[in-house]
């Protein structure tokens, strides 16, 4: 299903994508008893970060990501998709690492985990980065500056 004037909205795929990623934050935190966030997770599987899930468990989270990708890539046939050239990625790679060390996490670990225990930190971020990206995208139609 798709929205009559944005073809490539679809709400349906977005609501379920929202309802998985709800389950696996839920399901971590009452299984493990350890937060979602994957900044959090990655730096402790480089040997980044404190105490918490086990390193293999924070790698097992890891490669999980691209692996979940890949099957639903696989699983509907293919997916097109188009990136930034790699030094722009690896420069926005290394910005996001930073800003997720200075934030105390990333948009996932805020967003989803944070907020939903009413974390007044998680929820001044959230609204902080939402905003951020509002503003940014308010500022790039002004302008007249077109994203992919």
């Amino acid at each position: 299903m798709t929205l009559p004037g944005f073809p490539e909205a679809a709400p349906l795929a977005g609501l379920a994508g929202g309802v998985l990623i709800g389950l696996a934050a839920a399901l971590m935190l009452l299984a493990l008893g350890r937060i979602a966030g994957v900044s959090g997770l990655a730096a402790k599987a480089v040997g980044l970060g404190g105490s918490g899930i086990a390193r293999s468990g924070a790698w097992m989270f890891v490669i999980g990501l691209p692996l979940g990708a890949l099957i639903v890539v696989l699983a509907s046939g293919g997916l097109q998709a188009s990136f930034a050239n790699p030094v722009t990625l690896a420069i926005a790679g290394l910005l996001v690492g930073i800003g997720t060390r200075l934030g105390s996490g990333c948009t996932s670990g805020h967003g989803v985990c944070g907020v939903s225990r009413l974390s007044s930190r998680s929820i001044v971020a959230t609204i902080t980065f939402m905003a951020a990206g509002i503003a940014t995208v308010a500022i790039m139609n002004i302008l007249g500056v077109e994203v992919l």
